[in-house]
């Protein structure tokens, strides 16, 4: 959590250097404001930095746009970060598979904080994916692979290698 923030504080562009820390047993991240009481948990605090960089586009323009990368980053906090077990993990790339089978984005046409914090959440997994489970989620994989090569995204992290052939030639 704590390291995904800094990840996004440095892709919006806002100054590093922002006091995070955790809280409880799930390691809650916490952002100390200069000003009354923190602020609790991942999706609040990145929502406030997408605030602060004044790129409100990222948490979606319409209200549908907004619900759906709501869901999306309820998701990832609920699903992925709880999620630890095979089956859990099948289960949230089947799901994501399915529905970015007509998309190029977690909420369709436009690139929005569910991607990016999706992206981050899903690094891990990822990494350790056979050839053949790539395959298998080819949509998940086609996402990934483009939210990696997304400017500012990536950063430090592994770049996952993915057949480029297998990712478009696909068509159903």
């Amino acid at each position: 959590g704590v390291e995904e923030l800094a990840l996004l504080e440095k892709l919006l562009g806002l100054p590093s250097g922002s006091k995070y820390g955790v809280q409880g047993e799930r390691k809650v991240p916490v952002l100390q404001t200069n000003n009354g009481p923190g602020l609790t948990g991942l999706m609040t605090i990145a929502a406030h930095l997408v605030k602060q960089a004044k790129k409100d586009q990222l948490l979606g323009s319409t209200a549908e746009e907004k619900a759906v990368v709501q869901q999306w980053l309820e998701y990832r906090v609920t699903r992925v970060d709880g999620g630890s077990s095979k089956e859990d993990t099948a289960t949230i790339l089947k799901d994501l598979n399915i529905h970015l089978e007509d998309k190029v984005y977690l909420a369709g046409n436009i690139f929005t904080l569910a991607d990016i914090l999706m992206y981050y959440g899903l690094h891990h997994i990822m990494v350790d994916l056979t050839v053949q489970e790539k395959e298998k989620y080819l949509n998940v994989s086609r996402w990934f692979n483009h939210i990696q090569h997304y400017p500012g995204v990536r950063q430090h992290l592994s770049n996952v290698i993915f057949i480029k052939n297998r990712l478009y030639t696909n068509a159903h």
